[in-house]
């Protein structure tokens, strides 16, 4: 396979920051916090090895397009979490206008009362609300807009534990606003970015009357357009597809992971992973390159180094071009000219919900089209990914099968190594 993440994101042995006051001795280790779109997802981010969650419920949150959790699934979610010894947050990152705060009200007491460990807020309003009504914790989300210390010591003295900084920081002022603010700090390290400050756009509701700042962004800023001069109505003008224009607001997606040790010793709390809308397949094996490489840092911090296959394992999963975004500070570009779709390399074909030791075989639950005599890779929430070719294929009823067409299907085949129950079983290259 051929790994270009490394290419595409800039120098990896490329000293940040010369000067060494930076390095921050026998700093704590900082949590793994992964999205969670649903509870398969939420399951998912949890057994592969993140140490905490963050979800949307079906209002107030900034993904209304997502599949989100009702408020039965709230408490189903965070029985799942805390029976793990994790932790559970609650998006509420709305920009909220009057006609929210009854509702708003309600919903943060209800949140309180099903045990979440953490309110995720960006509106002031919404953060009075809940310091008045509940004795939830309080993390300032990355809509705030917070890029200085004296914001961050703002948002803490109104009584936030955890401020979610802005993407738009570097390194050393991550480390410049730990120094002055007793906060929690959290930084976005993997995933989608936003041409807008903090994703504080107004594309979205100017073009379509679907407000991103209340949770409806339609992603305008992906999409391809045209050119009309204004004494030609009507005549439109293809932008060509080139590095000069075409996708002008389309952003690549962050990837901090070559940068891991120069994250970790700016001494933030936590190491968030954007997707609350992308696939389970996402957010297993994201999550899982994480753990490994914040594990292996901790193990040994003065040989830490980076490893092939945890940038190959990241290529796997559906993503636009990596950049390491703004916190080398380097100046490189952090758009994409050319397309606005993400790509993959590795199709996702199913999980494994059963496993027979005596038989060797396991069984599959059906995500993607597989075959007998198709080649397929599992990766395991712990195990080593071991690749094979399905010999043979039956269905729930026992029956020979030759191919798994239908979606979520139960399928089981012989494994020529023991694997691990929600193991991923994707398309071997």
């Amino acid at each position: 396979m051929s790994i270009n993440i490394a290419d595409s994101i800039g120098n990896d042995d490329a000293e940040l920051i010369p000067n060494s006051s930076f390095l921050i001795p026998n700093c704590p280790k900082p949590e793994l916090l992964a999205p969670a779109g649903n509870f398969e997802k939420l399951q998912a981010a949890l057994i592969y090895g993140a140490d905490a969650v963050y979800f949307g419920g079906k209002d107030f949150s900034l993904r209304a397009f997502g599949d989100n959790f009702t408020r039965d699934e709230i408490f189903q979610a965070v029985d799942f979490t805390h029976a793990l010894g994790k932790k559970i947050y609650a998006a509420v990152n709305i920009f909220a206008h009057n006609a929210d705060i009854d509702a708003l009200a309600d919903y943060l007491t209800f949140l309180e009362g099903a045990g979440v460990d953490a309110v995720l807020i960006s509106d002031a309003g919404v953060l009075a609300l809940a310091k008045e009504l509940t004795a939830l914790d309080i993390h300032i989300s990355t809509q705030a807009n917070v890029t200085n210390w004296r914001a961050a010591k703002f948002f803490h003295e109104l009584g936030a534990k955890r401020i979610v900084l802005a993407r738009e920081l570097t390194r050393a002022e991550i480390s410049d606003i730990k120094a002055h603010c007793a906060a929690e700090l959290e930084i976005f390290v993997h995933g989608a970015m936003c041409i807008s400050y903090s994703g504080r756009c107004w594309l979205s509701k100017f073009l379509t009357g679907r407000d991103a700042n209340q949770g409806a962004c339609t992603h305008s800023c992906r999409w391809k357009y045209r050119l009309v001069e204004e004494t030609r109505e009507g005549e439109f003008f293809p932008v060509g597809e080139d590095t000069r224009g075409a996708y002008v607001m389309n952003s690549k997606d962050l990837c901090l992971l070559p940068k891991l040790a120069d994250v970790i010793q700016s001494g933030v709390a936590s190491l968030k992973i954007e997707g609350r809308m992308k696939s389970v397949n996402y957010v297993a094996g994201v999550v899982k390159v994480y753990r490994a490489a914040i594990d292996a840092y901790f193990a040994d911090p003065e040989n830490f180094s980076m490893r092939d296959d945890w940038l190959a394992e990241l290529d796997k999963v559906a993503h636009r071009p990596y950049t390491t975004g703004f916190f080398a500070g380097d100046g490189l570009p952090t758009e994409i000219y050319d397309t606005s779709k993400p790509k993959r390399s590795a199709n996702f074909l199913g999980i494994v919900r059963n496993f027979d030791g005596e038989t060797m075989t396991a069984t599959i639950e059906q995500r993607g089209k597989f075959e007998r005599g198709g080649r397929v890779e599992f990766l395991q929430p712990h195990g080593d990914t071991f690749t094979q070719t399905i010999d043979f294929m039956r269905d729930a009823n026992g029956l020979e099968i030759s191919a798994a067409p239908h979606a979520q299907q139960l399928v089981t085949i012989p494994v020529t190594k023991p694997v691990e129950i929600w193991s991923l079983m994707r398309e071997a290259l």
